[in-house]
């Protein structure tokens, strides 16, 4: 059976726990999107829109939840009944990925986009501590509109690779990009063992040709969170 992982991209707090509780006990895995509104234009939890005023980036002024998490005061909602993997649509994820490991996530992504000098993301992707490699899967998410021989280099130090649906990260509801299908394809070719998650522009119209294109997780928002049975859509979407 095919992973389905419904995708928050939280507004604040509250509205992370209200999703999370809404599926907590259908699925094992949720996706957190992490936007900073610097990296795009989306500010999401634990993020305030300030972010976007140009002021120095602190992780001091962000939201009490976040801070006490850190501090291990307190859990990520719900941390007993779900995974969650970090989706990190940021600037700096790589000088503050030791940060996002205290969230207890069972996987974190990296946008292409966000790394910068791509030798240097694989030199920091081989070094991270066994340890780290040994409770945390490690993906590496690439847009439609990017080359896709630009991650070949780093598949042998990454568990997954997500393929973006869409061309604008940090949103939801966006038409699907058809151009991912190729994307898959020739990953799949390339490197058939390799597990491939799609995330944006999923719905159950797309979801069958992603499925036979080679896709092995579906990341999933509005198509689950904007239907009226919850429940039944997730199911649907696992019975393709």
């Amino acid at each position: 059976m095919n992973e389905i992982i419904p995708a928050v991209l939280p507004k604040n707090y509250e509205d992370l726990k209200n999703k999370i509780a809404l599926v907590r006990e259908i699925v094992p895995v949720v996706q957190i999107d992490i936007c900073d509104g610097v990296y795009v234009k989306s500010t999401t939890w634990p993020f305030f829109a300030k972010a976007r005023t140009g002021e120095p980036f602190s992780f001091d002024n962000l939201d009490e939840h976040f801070r006490r998490i850190l501090d291990e005061k307190e859990g990520m909602p719900f941390w007993e009944d779900v995974d969650f993997e970090l989706d990190l649509m940021v600037e700096n994820a790589v000088e503050n990925f030791d940060i996002y490991t205290k969230l207890g996530s069972r996987r974190i992504i990296f946008h292409l986009g966000a790394v910068g000098d791509l030798e240097s993301f694989k030199d920091f992707l081989e070094g991270i501590d066994m340890y780290v490699r040994d409770s945390i899967q490690i993906g590496v998410a690439i847009n439609p509109s990017m080359s896709i021989e630009n991650i070949f280099s780093l598949i042998p130090f990454i568990d997954f690779v997500q393929i973006m649906g869409i061309d604008h990260e940090g949103v939801q509801g966006e038409d699907f990009d058809e151009r991912c299908l190729d994307h898959i394809k020739t990953l799949k070719e390339k490197f058939p063992d390799l597990i491939i998650s799609v995330d944006g522009g999923v719905n159950l119209k797309t979801a069958p040709t992603l499925l036979h294109a080679g896709a092995d997780r579906l990341v999933i928002g509005s198509a689950i969170f904007n239907t009226d049975d919850i429940i039944g859509t997730i199911e649907e979407f696992r019975s393709l």
